[in-house]
């Protein structure tokens, strides 16, 4: 007789604990095969497909799309047959082995086993297929539509009972303030404490106003501080999730926890584009991808970091100790539809500025097309900002925690400069840098930045750490 199975939101690794379903790939009544993706989720991190283990009818579907799922939420359910025959048609689920799942939930890690033609089965069917298991199931076999995912039973507190917290992130967000979340009154469903309680919470610590999270906090006018904003306040709200979440918690913790300082430089870059244009036309026609400048300017980054490998590091709190970093992971700023993200290119120390921009070409079309993963954007170890593509000239980035340095890179304009004694239009850039000054004093940041303008103005230089 076959058997219905669940299947939940698997852990997306790096510390992720929710995605937002993007897009259902599987209707109910649709046959899947193992490994085949059913829906295209969105994490804090990247766009990512999720494989189903299990092969066999989809017999209900959890969640709308748009909606945001805790890490182990239920996302559908499968008839699988136990023997074979016991299902309509080729529903098995078997593998080779005669195994009904594959075990494997994330893109890349599954069987390999090519994806089979969406399929449709009647849903007498499915009901005959499922047996009394699909009568209880959430979602009826026979309806397409989606029910909303169920509340899950609060999880219990050490300390004194049960408290009403479902999201795993709610729970961290009230850690990282040394919040009690039992002295808080939830205002979601049966008391549930939401986000914004924990938040509202935070904001009325900050204020010395001790109020429930779900009652708006007075303030005096007279009061010193910024006003919370009330719910009650018209205005378009946009949610902080997904990415643009992801990026606020990111530069809120490395404003609280790193003592930055910024300089800057201006730096004549007329004989970089000379020799740039000099690389890109020597092997004519045919030659590979252009070298762009962001690719020469990682490469001069890699040389100046192998100088002042102080900026390559990261700060342990706990352990109270700069770790200085074997290998360089280079990040570049990339703007997407989705926002902002930071892909990373591995082991940038060991390439050169054709492989660097290789790299960065590959990495900055998955972001594109939203296909980076978790792990591609992770791991760095130091990062490059090239806002000049927005037509500014300067700014003061903010690291990318936990990081150590960033640097920033204006746009390349002629302006007058004076060159061998006299005064010339040149192609001139600003380039600043941001640094975390417990790793390092200003004389090490004012070398690294200094090195890197000078081969920006003088690309031979590279020549020598070659």
């Amino acid at each position: 007789m076959p058997q219905v199975l669940e299947f939940k939101l698997p852990d997306l690794g790096e510390g992720l604990t929710e995605a937002e379903i993007v897009r259902w790939l599987v209707e109910v009544g649709d046959v899947v095969a193992i490994d085949q993706p059913v829906v295209e989720v969105e994490t804090a991190k990247a766009m990512v497909e999720v494989p189903c283990p299990y092969g066999g009818v989809v017999t209900a579907r959890f969640g709308e799309e748009g909606t945001e799922l805790p890490v182990g939420s239920p996302l559908l359910t499968v008839a699988v047959g136990s023997a074979e025959g016991d299902l309509p048609g080729d529903l098995s689920g078997k593998g080779a082995d005669g195994a009904e799942s594959s075990g494997n939930v994330l893109v890349g890690y599954g069987t390999g086993a090519p994806a089979a033609r969406r399929r449709r089965v009647r849903p007498e069917a499915i009901s005959a297929a499922a047996g009394p298991a699909a009568e209880s199931a959430p979602v009826s076999v026979m309806a397409p539509a989606p029910a909303p995912v169920p509340v899950p039973a609060p999880v219990p507190d050490e300390a004194s009972g049960p408290v009403a917290v479902v999201s795993p992130l709610v729970r961290r967000l009230a850690r990282q303030h040394d919040l009690d979340l039992r002295q808080l009154t939830g205002s979601g469903r049966d008391g549930l404490i939401l986000r914004a309680d924990v938040e509202s919470a935070i904001r009325a610590a900050a204020n010395g106003t001790a109020v429930a999270p779900s009652v708006p906090v007075p303030v005096s006018p007279l009061a010193s501080g910024p006003e919370p904003v009330s719910a009650s306040v018209a205005g378009e709200r946009i949610p902080l999730r997904g990415v643009r979440g992801a990026v606020a918690d990111k530069l809120a913790r490395s404003r609280r926890e790193i003592p930055d300082a910024t300089c800057w430089v201006d730096a004549d870059a007329t004989e970089l584009m000379a020799a740039r244009a000099a690389m890109n036309g020597a092997g004519g026609p045919t030659a590979g991808p252009k070298v762009s400048v962001l690719a020469l300017l990682a490469r001069i980054c890699t040389a100046a970091l192998a100088r002042f490998p102080e900026l390559n590091s990261t700060v342990d709190l706990e352990a109270r100790e700069i770790v200085r970093l074997p290998a360089v992971h280079l990040g570049f700023a990339a703007q997407t539809e989705r926002g902002l993200v930071v892909p990373v290119v591995r082991d940038a120390q060991s390439r050169n500025a054709e492989s660097i921009g290789a790299e960065i070409g590959r990495l900055t079309e998955a972001a594109r097309t939203g296909k980076l993963t978790p792990a591609e954007l992770t791991g760095g170890t130091f990062t490059l900002n090239n806002y000049g593509v927005f037509g500014v000239d300067g700014s003061t980035p903010i690291i990318n925690h936990p990081e150590a340095a960033m640097l920033g890179v204006g746009r390349i304009v002629p302006k007058p400069w004076v060159h061998r004694g006299e005064l010339a239009v040149r192609q001139v850039v600003q380039l600043s840098l941001t640094f975390d000054h417990r790793v390092c004093d200003g004389g090490t940041a004012g070398g690294f930045l200094r090195y890197v303008a000078d081969c920006v103005e003088q690309p031979a230089l590279l020549l020598r750490t070659l």
